[in-house]
């Protein structure tokens, strides 16, 4: 057999073979077989230097034509298998959408959300709308403006988390209350919900929580108002029997300045470890703006004076659900939250 005749010989044999390829590894194999480097088309050629010139240029353009020949079958018929190996794979794992689905367990708020949810809703019944502002917060804003000077003890590293570019993460929502009030003319009547951070670790404090400050500036704002605002969200929070009183305290962003006490949610306000044998649970911390305050942000402290108030979520979701380690809220134990399907 002449060598003209061999390679269309190699050429149909290997187009047939290819025809009867069943999957991908049995047509690579041919690939190899008449294609590779040690292939029968390769051997072939070494025999061209034998031939004279003429009989080169042709042997060579036939083996050429058989070998492209080869190669377009190889991909058409890797096509083809690629293509039925989906659609089998398809029709095996193919979904009857009449079937039930699969059983989904219903999930819940977390606590802590549906206390947030559940106090904003409170303070917008009465008027207040919501009020953003960054958690990566200017020192001038979250301490300058709030009149808290450059020795006072809350400035101290070990409670404010400062960072490389001068700013740092709020230590409270009040720096929305400067944002507002820089932006905003009187009557003011906003809530500042938020995550906040402090270095502090323990049963009772977490670094990062979150806190809803309240802030109303108008014309003839008292303390009484304040009193009246906060006895209506503490009873709606925890109902009509809480016992509730106002001490006295100090701020250095409002003046006159209280500490709010509910009777412990516990014992009734008898007396009980939770409250110390006290009887009562502080709450929130609140007073009227100091007047350096309204100056920092423009407002006229002779035309205008208001109230702000602050309290922690956390704290008030731990007292309504008589939870006793504040760590538990952020450990995200499905046991835990699943107490809690329903509650909103």
């Amino acid at each position: 057999m002449g060598l003209k005749d061999q390679i269309k010989s190699l050429g149909k044999e290997a187009l047939e073979l290819i025809e009867q390829a069943e999957n991908l590894d049995k047509l690579n194999s041919i690939r190899v077989e008449y294609l590779g480097k040690k292939g029968k088309i390769k051997n072939i050629l070494k025999t061209l230097g034998k031939l004279s010139p003429e009989e080169r240029k042709e042997i060579g353009q036939l083996a050429n034509r058989i070998k492209d020949e080869i190669e377009t079958a190889l991909k058409e018929k890797e096509k083809r298998l690629k293509e039925e190996a989906l659609e089998q794979e398809l029709k095996k794992n193919r979904i009857d959408i009449t079937l039930p689905s699969a059983w989904v367990e219903v999930g819940s708020s977390h606590p802590v959300i549906s206390t947030l949810v559940e106090i904003s809703e409170t303070f917008l019944s009465m008027g207040f709308s919501v009020a953003e502002g960054p958690e990566v917060e200017k020192e001038e804003y979250n301490f300058d403006m709030l009149n808290i000077p450059k020795d006072h003890p809350a400035r101290d590293m070990q409670d404010t988390f400062f960072l490389n570019n001068g700013k740092l993460l709020r230590t409270h929502t009040s720096p929305v209350q400067i944002r507002t009030m820089l932006t905003r003319k009187p009557p003011i009547a906003v809530i500042a919900p938020g995550r906040v951070y402090r270095k502090d670790a323990d049963p009772t404090h977490s670094p990062m929580f979150h806190q809803i400050e309240g802030l109303l500036v108008d014309r003839d704002v008292t303390f009484r108002d304040l009193k009246g605002i906060l006895k209506i969200f503490l009873e709606s929070v925890f109902g009509k029997d809480v016992g509730i009183r106002f001490r006295p305290s100090y701020f250095p962003f409002t003046e006159p300045s209280a500490e709010v006490d509910i009777s412990c949610t516990v014992c009734g306000g008898k007396g009980c470890r939770v409250c110390k044998g006290t009887g009562w649970l502080e709450i929130l911390g609140c007073g009227m703006v100091d007047p350096n305050v309204f100056e920092a942000v423009g407002i006229n402290p002779e035309e205008y004076t208001g109230f702000a108030f602050g309290l922690g979520v956390e704290r008030i979701a731990m007292l309504k659900y008589r939870i006793n380690d504040i760590r538990i809220l952020f450990e995200n134990d499905m046991r835990f939250n699943h107490q809690f399907k329903g509650i909103r």
